[in-house]
């Protein structure tokens, strides 16, 4: 039996120049880290191994491998050309709430099965198999940020290349400045789930066709590369304010981004003492 344990993310500023709508005209980078909540991937053998089995909110046993539903779980298995397997997941949050749970399924699927035949990958090329599988194999409208955030723990800033080419930074912050970033943040659930693919295909759209939502994109790169810089020097305050303005410039990428629930509840952490925040996803 293999077991994988793959972390959720979250992001704090360039999200959106993951999506090859931008980065093949400008470099993308964004600023990612991992978090205390997970998803689990259990892969073994079915007992009749004329059976494949994946649990997951539904439970699928079929005999032939094309008539599964779930998209991941189906193109990893039909690319591996396996069968006869059983795979169960369970994570510690909902899906659709903008911490990457399609990712990090993915992520884990490819860690498990890969152990499950005896093979080992790097974090990085398990984050570009990921890739691959939900971008050209499954077709989601999505980038390529939630995989190496998933795929690769902690604090990171990752550049998202013209050529395709992935490079990520780890960014290793003093034990005070990481404290004091952790003692500083806090996470909400607002109850509300979404579809980030279909964000993401309005928003891909959105920047092939409109020069001015291009623009806010490579702002929003700048902000990242900005961000970068004020964690390494430990200037939090000004990591602050670099979330805030690249809120208020994320959510002119789509209508679909924010809602009048989300920016009253976000004036609400600002009345508050907040300095700066974002909706995640």
């Amino acid at each position: 039996m293999i077991i994988t344990r793959t972390p959720f993310r979250i992001s704090f500023a360039g999200g959106g120049s993951d999506l090859a709508s931008f980065y093949k005209r400008g470099e993308g980078c964004v600023i990612s880290a991992s978090i205390n909540k997970y998803m689990y991937v259990i892969v073994h053998p079915t007992f009749n191994r004329e059976e494949t089995i994946v649990k997951y909110s539904k439970t699928e046993i079929v005999k032939d491998v094309h008539t599964i539903k779930h998209d991941i779980a189906r193109e990893r298995l039909l690319e591996l050309g396996l069968s006869g397997v059983e795979i169960v997941s369970t994570s510690d949050i909902p899906s659709g709430t903008g911490l990457s749970s399609s990712s990090a399924y993915a992520v884990g699927l490819v860690h498990a099965l890969s152990a499950f035949q005896g093979k080992l990958y790097s974090q990085e090329k398990i984050a570009e198999k990921a890739c691959e599988l939900e971008i050209e194999r499954v077709g989601s409208h999505i980038g390529k940020q939630d995989q190496y955030g998933t795929a690769i723990g902690g604090l990171k800033f990752i550049r998202f290349l013209p050529n395709g080419r992935v490079d990520v930074e780890r960014l290793a912050l003093s034990s005070e400045v990481l404290k004091a970033l952790d003692d500083n943040l806090l996470l909400f659930y607002t109850g509300i789930t979404h579809n980030a693919g279909e964000i993401l295909k309005e928003q891909a759209s959105n920047v092939e066709n409109d020069d001015s939502k291009f623009r806010n994109l490579v702002s929003m790169t700048h902000f990242a590369r900005d961000m970068r810089d004020s964690l390494l020097e430990g200037r939090l305050s000004d990591f602050g304010h670099i979330l805030h303005e690249s809120w208020l410039l994320k959510r002119q990428l789509s209508n679909k981004i924010s809602n009048p629930f989300i920016e009253e509840q976000y004036s609400k952490a600002l009345e508050a003492g907040a300095i700066g925040g974002k909706l995640l996803g």
